[in-house]
């Protein structure tokens, strides 16, 4: 289908840092895949929030579900338009290393903490957690990843046109990621996979917390669509079931979508080879506008009906809290962190010292930390 656009791992500009390769049975981007996996911040993403706070239920997904539901559908993308799966799902599982604990909350005070120091945002702390803060090779920081594998984690939300940030411009002058260029299509497929997921999953998380009903998404257009169809054909179903069978079927018409209006794409802008893509004007993996204009009544609904709910704004301004007293905390008895921590002020200015160390923190011990210095 599109294999004449496929990332192919013999054909990748290699490892910023060489290494003696003898790994035969895995590909380039397999083997990026297993490095991510077998990271330390992605077996943290178990602990660490996406919606609702982790302590709250088993049920609910956390940052390492919703991953995994991305890397799925980012795969499952791949495999029908001929593209490299791998790539994309490695692209997928590594989207969200760098939030930091109570998710886009304490992601909100890191950045203010560090307002004097270019900010924080989670996007450029991934790129710190893959080219500097994983210690597990003795010839480098990070976990080397192919030259592919850092522009699409990079680069899978847009180019750069005017303003960079400072981590990925630094980043960059050693490393030419193509800034202003689009990423491949396995990264375009892996950012609307991220965005398949939340669209739905929020809806599906929020009706188990009883912050909404099935009912209510009656308002969305798109779901109504949808409930419509499957009680033509199971009129008796039970609303827990039906529930399921809405989020599968929605995940099932937007990934089609996606798929459709893709080639369309492609063979409309005469799309011939890789280089075509980087140059293109825009992504070329989208929605069509109906399924985009879905898109965008579903997160106004979640925005109305869940994100700003007042059941959940109590308990994200009590993470905002721990995070500003644990940074403030540390700042003020730097002695406090781990020894190897401590070491890096020799290259590293104290604040952004902390904030790593904060954002790299679970929400479960983050809670710990928190209480053991109010004690």
């Amino acid at each position: 289908m599109l294999n004449f656009l496929s990332s192919k791992p013999e054909n990748s500009k290699g490892r910023l840092y060489n290494e003696y390769d003898d790994q035969p049975y895995r590909s380039l981007f397999q083997r990026d895949r297993d490095r991510i996996i077998h990271s330390t911040a992605f077996r943290k993403l178990k602990q660490k929030t996406q919606v609702f706070i982790d302590n709250e239920s088993d049920y609910y997904r956390t940052r390492l579900t919703h991953t995994l539901e991305v890397s799925q559908i980012s795969r499952s993308l791949c495999r029908i338009l001929e593209l490299n799966e791998d790539l994309g799902e490695c692209i997928a599982l590594a989207h969200d290393l760098g939030h930091p604990p109570f998710g886009h909350n304490g992601e909100k005070v890191l950045n203010s903490k560090m307002e004097n120091f270019f900010g924080f945002n989670h996007n450029e702390q991934t790129l710190r957690v893959i080219t500097q803060l994983e210690k597990k090779y003795h010839q480098f920081d990070g976990l080397n990843l192919s030259w592919e594998s850092v522009e699409g984690i990079v680069k899978h939300n847009g180019v750069f046109i005017d303003k960079i940030p400072k981590e990925i411009f630094d980043y960059n002058i050693i490393n030419n990621l193509d800034l202003k260029k689009n990423p491949s299509i396995e990264a375009q497929i892996a950012s609307l996979s991220d965005d398949i997921a939340y669209h739905n999953h929020d809806i599906d998380d929020a009706i188990r917390a009883n912050l909404i009903d099935i009912e209510q998404i009656y308002e969305i257009k798109h779901f109504n669509k949808i409930i419509n169809k499957i009680y033509k054909t199971f009129n008796d179903i039970d609303k827990s079931v039906l529930v399921s069978e809405v989020i599968r079927t929605s995940i099932k018409f937007m990934v089609e979508d996606i798929y459709e209006q893709t080639i369309k794409n492609i063979n409309k802008n005469s799309i011939k080879s890789i280089i075509d893509v980087q140059n293109f004007t825009t992504f070329l993996v989208e929605m069509s506008e109906e399924m985009k204009n879905n898109g965008v009544e579903i997160k106004n609904f979640l925005y109305k009906n869940v994100y700003n709910h007042k059941k959940l704004e109590e308990k994200r301004k009590n993470c905002e809290k721990i995070i500003v007293k644990l940074f403030d905390h540390f700042c003020n008895n730097f002695s406090k962190l781990p020894n190897d921590w401590r070491n890096k002020e020799k290259i590293l200015k104290k604040e952004r010292i902390v904030c790593d160390y904060i954002a790299g923190m679970t929400d479960r011990y983050a809670y710990s930390q928190y209480k053991s210095i109010n004690e």
